[in-house]
């Protein structure tokens, strides 16, 4: 039975992350989590957490993290911007800069959240069509546009591009704003953070989720010139002040302030990761050049989503996407070596079946 308001309804095909399975004796390399846990002082952190403090609103700006990313990164206190997690921050991003009738630009190959936002806040959009070894051609984003998103490194590719080839898409967008989505870029990508005071359309955009093991906090931080800096902030208290809790702030504090043990982790998920891709390339799969916490493969000779679905069956979950051009690709986040020998002692298996 159809109801009277049913047309008053928002009509979206909404996201859909990697599957979250409740069986806790799953191998899960299916959403690019980082296997190891968080710094002892994120820890420390939240041991120390007053808990009057969790009766009264947290810091509205979150002006320790945005402080401890400042330092961090060699710029100013209001060229930061702190938010619940990455795909918060881009969002407000996507309503405070694209604007324009003109259509945004962003590859046709990338993260699949961006088209959501875009038909969420009715923003006109194109794709242009990213080469068959999956790089972005920067010629494709110098026409007219209402603003421009590259992911760097890409997703669900892992591949990047070098600090030049951003400089190419920003020279030739100069009334553009041109977001940087660097989700994966301390993996061994090439940060874009150096130009924002050369460029001041220039917003970057960086997580906790993947390289700081903190998915579960949800923390992202945009850097940028403080009139960009400044306008996210006016976006986000139009809807809501406090988009950051209280043990949010302190434990991405802690955990922007232990870089020993964050460079530590991260040399081992790029360990593993090269480890990985050899092995994978010996047994005969194309294994994409990935500065990400994940590779991207394929096999022509076997049928890339019946592999998947053999793996889920062992309870080793990777993720398969059925969409146009890598519906025979895999993406495989990096786990432990002890879950990625599992992993490919399974793919061997499989293989010799």
């Amino acid at each position: 039975m159809i109801k009277p308001w049913s047309d008053k309804l928002r009509n979206v095909d909404p996201y859909i992350p990697g599957e979250q399975s409740k069986n806790k004796n799953i191998i899960k390399l299916n959403a690019n989590e980082n296997p190891y846990p968080p710094s002892p002082a994120v820890l420390e952190a939240l041991r120390n957490i007053a808990p009057k403090s969790l009766s009264m609103y947290p810091d509205s700006s979150a002006e320790p993290l945005v402080s401890a990313l400042a330092e961090y990164y060699g710029v100013e206190r209001n060229q930061i911007f702190a938010g619940n997690g990455s795909d918060d921050v881009l969002a407000l991003s996507f309503m405070s800069f694209f604007n324009s009738d003109k259509p945004i630009l962003f590859p046709d190959i990338t993260y699949s959240f961006y088209p959501v936002w875009c038909r969420l806040f009715n923003i006109p959009y194109e794709t242009p069509e990213i080469s068959d070894n999956f790089r972005i051609d920067p010629s494709d984003y110098y026409k007219p546009n209402g603003g421009v998103i590259i992911p760097n490194p890409n997703a669900p590719t892992g591949i990047s591009e070098g600090r030049e080839f951003i400089r190419d898409i920003l020279e030739h967008n100069r009334d553009s704003i041109v977001i940087i989505d660097e989700a994966y870029v301390d993996f061994g990508g090439s940060s874009s953070v150096e130009l924002i005071n050369e460029y001041d359309n220039l917003l970057i955009v960086q997580t906790f989720s993947k390289s700081r093991s903190l998915a579960g906090m949800r923390i992202g931080a945009a850097i940028g010139n403080s009139e960009l800096i400044s306008v996210l902030n006016s976006v986000k208290n139009c809807y809501n002040s406090y988009t950051m809790d209280s043990a949010a702030i302190a434990c991405g504090t802690a955990s922007v302030k232990d870089d020993r043990y964050f460079r530590d982790i991260l040399n081992r998920i790029i360990s593993t990761r090269e480890r990985s891709s050899e092995e994978f390339k010996k047994l005969g799969f194309t294994v994409y050049p990935s500065h990400s916490n994940f590779i991207f493969v394929t096999k022509p000779d076997i049928n890339a989503r019946d592999l998947f679905e053999a793996l889920k069956r062992d309870n080793i979950f990777i993720r398969y996407f059925n969409l146009p051009r890598i519906d025979n690709h895999l993406r495989i986040t990096i786990g432990t070596d002890e879950q990625m020998d599992i992993l490919i002692e399974h793919v061997k298996n499989y293989l010799n079946a």
